[in-house]
């Protein structure tokens, strides 16, 4: 890609050579590729859109998504928000974000134009050429012009998300085109990518977790992914067959709804291609991770990410190096510390607060001094996870600290009781969360999918768990759903499920 200079993005693009980006529409080559994200750069630079300034994306899941992400993000800050969003999350975010420029799929999405239009803020459309990803930049019906494009530096900043907000404001992480980059090389070292392997992703382009572990890491290894329009339950079993990839990424809610149908897509599974299966950006119960090794033959790779580090932090290792199920691994980028509630780093195998430090890792919140203060110490990031790392490094995450549950003084992992409920033959998903209690400040209650609720009963399950934890640890209250609620991205949200379940005070 000429013209690139010190652009880590750019150079991560530079050893691919055939197929970068399928779609079920066709398919679109490295070449294409780099000549398009100059195209989109040099049309960005026409609209005076320069390095610092932020660009809001709004598309729906696919190439084009994939595409229009890597080339804002290679000239200006790109800021990929969830097409589902409302009028006003959307004013809110492009507000917050003080975004320049907003971008939105060829048939726009109302909600963002409104958003926009009501902020002054320009609208570009992405129009179709001739494949999937192959885009070009109108205004108002015009194809823009361009001209000169400079590509980010290094320390630029190249992507920006915000945090989930669950119990405050979000926060915006702002991430340079060296962490993304970095990011991506180590998953791809990691995963030991080439460019013979192909992706399937199943993840949106709106949350760290496809971005970097699938786009990035992808193109850094010169292989080639295929961009569904989302997951679908219903059709994953159709596209694993028709693209035979090598590997996907998921979070263990997409793992438990493709597990749900697998008995009825035996054939297809015993024609599969995988080598390994990734899981991330939350916890895999061991009993899915066994359970999805047993049915696809290969092995699941457990990661530990968050949007704070450019994803990944910790991994288990492929074959032959050993894979330790119920941990998240060896630190596989940043370096991984665990520290006591006075700051200090502890020794193998006790429990504190994780922490990080690396190339991948943000150099801080976005206009919010007290995140920044709250967050590092001494150079560290302080992720709001309890673990411990064990003798032979690898990382275990006990729970989240605002999510450890305070029944009475007694401290629980709600993540441990998820694990035990899993075990139940007819459990096939369970939640533990928080829930209000006027005397003990705490108590604990559980949602649960059943695969047999017609003979399970509260009772069965909790005669069932009285003798695998103890009985303070026992959920007082359960919940029988037909599905757990989840966030945009896939993944469980303990913090609030109990009003949003209607069973808090």
């Amino acid at each position: 890609m000429r013209n690139y200079k010190n652009n880590p993005l750019a150079k991560l693009l530079e050893k691919g050579t055939g197929c970068a980006i399928k779609s079920s529409t066709g398919t679109l080559s490295y070449d294409h590729l780099r000549s398009t994200i100059l195209k989109i750069g040099e049309q960005l630079a026409s609209m005076n859109v320069k390095s610092g300034d932020c660009v809001g994306i709004v598309t729906p899941n696919g190439p084009e998504a994939a595409t229009i992400f890597i080339s804002v993000a290679s000239f200006a800050t790109a800021a990929p928000l969830n097409p589902n969003y409302t009028k006003n999350e959307f004013k809110f975010y492009l507000q917050d974000l003080n975004s320049k420029i907003l971008i939105v799929a060829e048939h726009e999405n109302l909600a963002a134009v409104t958003a926009a239009h009501e902020l002054n803020i320009k609208v570009l459309k992405m129009q179709l050429l001739e494949g999937p990803g192959d885009i070009i930049l109108t205004h108002e019906s015009c194809i823009v012009g361009t001209s000169a494009a400079i590509f980010n530096k290094a320390d630029d900043v190249s992507l920006v998300l915000h945090t989930s907000g669950t119990t405050s404001r979000p926060k915006i992480v702002p991430l340079s085109a060296d962490n993304i980059s970095v990011s991506a090389r180590n998953i791809a070292r990691t995963l030991r990518l080439h460019d013979q392997d192909c992706y399937l992703n199943i993840m949106p382009l709106f949350h760290i977790h496809g971005l970097i572990a699938g786009v990035l890491a992808t193109l850094e290894s010169g292989g080639s992914m295929f961009c569904t329009n989302g997951f679908d339950a219903l059709k994953f079993f159709t596209i694993l067959d028709e693209v035979k990839p090598s590997w996907f990424s998921a979070v263990p809610t997409m793992h438990q709804a493709i597990l749900s149908r697998a008995e009825r897509n035996k054939k297809i599974i015993e024609a599969s291609t995988l080598k390994f299966i990734r899981s991330s950006s939350a916890s895999l119960p061991v009993v899915v991770l066994e359970n999805l090794e047993s049915v696809f033959r290969c092995p699941v790779i457990e990661a530990y990410g968050m949007t704070e580090a450019a994803h990944q932090m910790a991994s288990n290792p492929l074959p032959p190096l050993k894979r330790k199920p119920g941990t998240v691994g060896l630190a596989a980028g940043p370096e991984i510390g665990v520290l006591s509630n006075s700051g200090k780093l502890l020794a193998p195998n006790q429990i504190g607060e994780i922490v990080i430090k690396g190339a991948n890792v943000t150099s801080g919140y976005k206009n919010n001094v007290k995140a920044n203060l709250d967050n590092f110490i001494d150079g560290w990031f302080r992720t709001g996870d309890q673990g411990s790392i064990d003798n032979d490094g690898y990382l275990t995450i006990k729970g989240r600290l605002k999510e450890i549950i305070n029944r009475g003084g007694e401290k629980i992992s709600p993540k441990e009781i998820d694990e035990v409920l899993l075990t139940h033959p007819d459990v096939a998903q369970a939640v533990t969360f928080s829930i209000p209690h006027e005397k003990l400040g705490e108590d604990i209650g559980a949602a649960l999918v059943l695969s047999n609720a017609e003979k399970t009963t509260q009772i069965d399950i909790k005669e069932y768990l009285k003798t695998r934890i103890a009985g303070y640890k026992i959920p007082k209250t359960m919940v029988f759903l037909s599905e757990i609620p989840k966030g945009s991205t896939g993944k469980v949200q303990r913090i609030g499920l109990a009003k949003k379940l209607g069973i808090s005070k």
